[in-house]
């Protein structure tokens, strides 16, 4: 999968940064936000891929960076707690098959473009849009104006065709990102996943904490987040995994204040690897939450939290998928 980032008016190579020339090639395009990438972006996606092995054109997504509510939505300091950072996102684009991924850097400016510009200067003169995917919500363009009939009366003038994706339904309910993110607040680890179609994952690089994990036989690793707006699960003890030079492990993870051993303390995000030892201080973890085990309490004593900790680390020890 390629990678570019649109900034402006030039296009630019995601790793390098340095412009590149991008072809307008036949293309099949599907464009969002794409936030959680959940089951019902993956239904849209794997139709648009669908047409372009059909037709045999290019498979392109456009998505946007920053999150257009970040950037348009001063209400407050995070309007949208995200389900996945760019980091995540283009990992799990990384998964699917998809020729190129055409990133636009969000910002007013672009904001303020008709849906009717985008579609004619962006989806068609710069991708080479010949068929456009959408969920049967999108809406793009300024002020969300472009609509399933913007696309296709477009389409007759500019020769593309269009393929409008319905709702996906889980367990009787659609799927949305605002769906998910209910399901997290409420700790329903294992309904929010069946909604996203691959376990809720919180990304950061390792961090040194206060250690007191490892005084008391549970050493930790700590996570600095790299988004401010990322969204945590509630306060609580989880069963996680994470990935390690290739090999995988089970791990305990606790999203909270920890009451127990600090008055007032900021929300944390930090995991007891079972069956790890070693220095991972700098390294970029990904944990993948897949079960609740219990909220976050607080204890009467330090020799309470660590027997509870070792009843947590059996659930988490044990747990299968």
């Amino acid at each position: 999968m390629r990678v570019v980032v649109f900034q402006g008016d030039t296009v630019l190579d995601s790793a390098t940064g340095a412009p590149v020339e991008l072809m307008a090639e036949p293309s099949a395009v599907t464009i969002g936000s794409f936030d959680g990438l959940h089951v019902g972006h993956r239904h849209i996606i794997g139709s648009m891929t669908g047409h372009a092995r059909e037709l045999g054109l290019r498979s392109v997504v456009v998505t946007f960076e920053p999150h257009p509510r970040l950037v348009l939505d001063s209400s407050s300091e995070c309007p949208v707690r995200l389900l996945t950072t760019y980091e995540e996102k283009i990992a799990l684009f990384g998964t699917m098959s998809i020729d190129l991924l055409f990133v636009v850097r969000f910002d007013r400016e672009f904001a303020s473009k008709s849906s009717e510009t985008f579609i004619r200067e962006v989806l068609v003169g710069m991708l080479g849009a010949r068929h456009i995917t959408v969920g049967y919500d999108h809406g793009f363009g300024r002020k969300r104006s472009g609509s399933e009939e913007t696309l296709l009366a477009l389409g007759a003038e500019c020769g593309f065709s269009v393929d409008v994706v319905g709702e996906v339904i889980v367990s009787g309910s659609p799927v949305s990102s605002t769906r998910i993110r209910r399901l997290l607040d409420a700790s329903q680890i294992r309904q929010a996943n069946e909604c996203l179609g691959a376990p809720y994952s919180i990304s950061g690089t390792v961090v040194e904490g206060d250690k007191l994990g490892r005084a008391i036989g549970f050493p930790t690793v700590n996570l600095a987040l790299p988004q401010r707006c990322k969204m945590l699960p509630a306060c609580g003890v989880y069963v996680a995994s994470v990935q390690i030079d290739g090999e995988e492990y089970p791990a305990m993870m606790n999203i909270g204040r920890r009451p127990t051993v600090a008055e007032d303390g900021e929300v944390r995000v930090e995991a007891h690897i079972i069956g790890f030892s070693g220095d991972l201080y700098g390294k970029f973890l990904i944990l993948r939450m897949h079960d609740f085990i219990r909220a976050e309490q607080r204890f009467a004593s330090i020799d309470e939290l660590r027997a509870q900790l070792e009843l947590d680390k059996n659930v988490a020890g044990f747990y299968k998928k």
